[in-house]
């Protein structure tokens, strides 16, 4: 009998996992058919004059074992220990980190890191998410801090009923006061529209279930535990992870990893090539159009089984006519945000402040810098060393990246490289976070469609999502696949639970739908 094909759109994390699991559990052999010259996705590394860019930053860490052992089976952990291993029981501390040293010697390897990222308000820097103890009280004054605790207090009696917006989701949890100066002006960076016109599922799924209350509560075991950070734990809420892991190369290591795995076990990966065309019958997909991007040649391929991490309103223009009138709409209205990052080497910062258990990397401890200031327009701010000092070629300089939001419509993405970097350091400069002008080095890097949007037609979703879930051998999955900004681990788990599928002939789609759930994604512990 002929081998069963299984044709993989996109070779990012989700379209890699997707392809290493039908190997590894399955007679079905992958076939990947990827649109750029690049493997994994918004999750490769960039490299340039010796110095490696991570687009977006992107952190190892996941409440499912299942995934965390997948990137362990890849890249082993620096210097794991054998058998109870603190990592994967969620209980690594500060001091398991600081034993284990930078493995100077081993290449293909993920370190463990220590996350810190801050928010840069009014020229102070805040821990991110917002921290209640004396540091934050003290920056903000007594005055605001009394301003924030009535807001929130207020918001407690009288709580928006409807959350309509995300703008609704985010001050019921945190009161209006400290949404005004902390989510709103980042946000709307972000997306390109108020807060407002966004959903509060955006909202569900990036902060999940952290509050006013949870910050209070941690603020306050902090204060009583002192300087002990053995409480630090590689998961946590989405937004308040303490440590995780990291290719010692950037995100993309493990991925070019993943792809030379999948090569050798029998997949096929074919880079320049674009899916311009799908063929559909009844409840099947019968064959999909792929065009060459360099010879421009077209060929039709046809497998048993289809994987589409490629945006799904793509997807759907790609189906034809024969798509409904209503499905072609709201797909048609899908939106996304392009993003941009500007790296720049330099030679110092401003920024000096520390923290205690800094390990090597810049003056500054933090990965993530967010830029709540309405005068420039730059969101975020990464400091690459910190990430891992094996992305930066000379560790005497600071590689940074300056992160800008858009549409490729808009004037930032048309702009030269070089005038994207004299307004990245330009807008430093002001911020009071570049010590000079004497940027020795840059790099841009465009990134298309890096965020599905939650407006637009978005309310209307279900429609997509009911035509795509009807055809029996096609698997939406990964951040563009199913129009939601999914985490790295949600997208792999997408993919698992696709092959899952096939295995044990489950044929509705549902437990695919509902991987980035709150319930679900707890009770992944297997």
């Amino acid at each position: 009998m002929k081998q069963a094909t299984g044709i993989i759109v996109g070779a990012g994390p989700a379209g890699l996992t997707a392809a290493y699991e039908l190997l590894q559990r399955t007679d079905i052999r992958p076939v990947i058919y990827e649109a750029t010259e690049s493997i994994g996705g918004i999750c490769r590394t960039v490299e340039h004059n010796g110095n490696r860019i991570d687009i977006g930053g992107h952190r190892f860490f996941s409440r499912s074992e299942k995934v965390t052992r997948w990137w362990r089976n890849i890249l082993p952990a620096q210097d794991a220990p054998t058998g109870d291993d603190p990592i994967l029981r969620g209980s690594a501390s500060i001091s398991d980190l600081s034993a284990m040293p930078e493995p100077e010697g081993a290449d293909k390897v993920m370190l463990l890191r220590k996350r810190i990222s801050r928010i840069y308000y009014r020229g102070k820097l805040f821990d991110y998410p917002i921290s209640i103890n004396t540091d934050t009280l003290s920056k903000m004054g007594a005055v605001e801090a009394v301003r924030v605790g009535l807001s929130y207090l207020h918001t407690r009696l009288r709580p928006i009923r409807s959350e309509d917006s995300f703008e609704d989701f985010v001050i019921n949890r945190f009161g209006r006061r400290l949404y005004e100066s902390f989510f709103k002006d980042y946000t709307q960076k972000v997306w390109g529209v108020p807060p407002s016109a966004l959903k509060p599922e955006w909202g569900a799924q990036r902060i999940k279930g952290l509050s006013v209350y949870k910050v209070l509560k941690h603020g306050f075991r902090t204060l009583f535990r002192g300087t002990d950070l053995s409480g630090f734990r590689l998961g946590g809420e989405a937004g308040t992870a303490d440590m995780f892991l990291y290719p010692k190369y950037g995100p993309g290591q493990l991925w070019e990893e993943a792809a030379e795995r999948v090569v050798r076990g029998g997949g096929t990966i074919r880079l320049n090539h674009c899916v311009t065309g799908v063929e559909i019958e009844k409840e099947r997909v019968r064959g999909l159009l792929v065009r060459n991007t360099q010879t421009e040649e077209v060929e039709r391929v046809s497998g048993d089984w289809y994987f589409s991490t490629m945006p799904i309103k793509d997807l759907i223009s790609a189906m034809g006519a024969d798509v409904p009138g209503d499905v072609r709409r709201t797909a048609s209205g899908l939106p996304h945000r392009d993003f941009i990052t500007v790296a720049l080497l330099v030679k110092e910062l401003k920024l000096t402040n520390r923290v205690k258990h800094q390990r090597n990397g810049g003056p500054i401890p933090d990965q993530w810098i967010y830029i709540q200031d309405k005068s420039v327009r730059s969101g975020r701010l990464q400091v690459y060393n910190n990430w891992s000092p094996h992305l930066v070629r000379d560790d005497k300089y600071i590689w940074l990246g300056v992160e800008y939001f858009c549409k490729e419509e808009d004037d930032l993405w048309r702009m030269e490289d070089h005038d994207l970097a004299k307004l990245a350091s330009s807008e430093l400069i002001r911020l009071g976070i570049l010590e000079n002008r004497d940027v020795m080095d840059y790099s841009v890097v465009r990134q298309e469609k890096a965020y599905p949007g939650y407006f637009g037609t978005y309310e209307q979703f279900d429609l997509v999502r009911s035509y795509v879930d009807r055809f029996q051998n096609l698997f939406t999955i990964g951040r563009n696949g199913m129009h939601r900004y999914n985490n790295m681990d949600h997208s792999m788990l997408a993919a698992m639970t696709a092959v899952d599928n096939i295995v044990n002939h489950i044929h509705t789609k549902e437990n695919l739908w509902i991987v980035n759930s709150e319930a679900r994604y707890h009770e992944d512990q297997d």
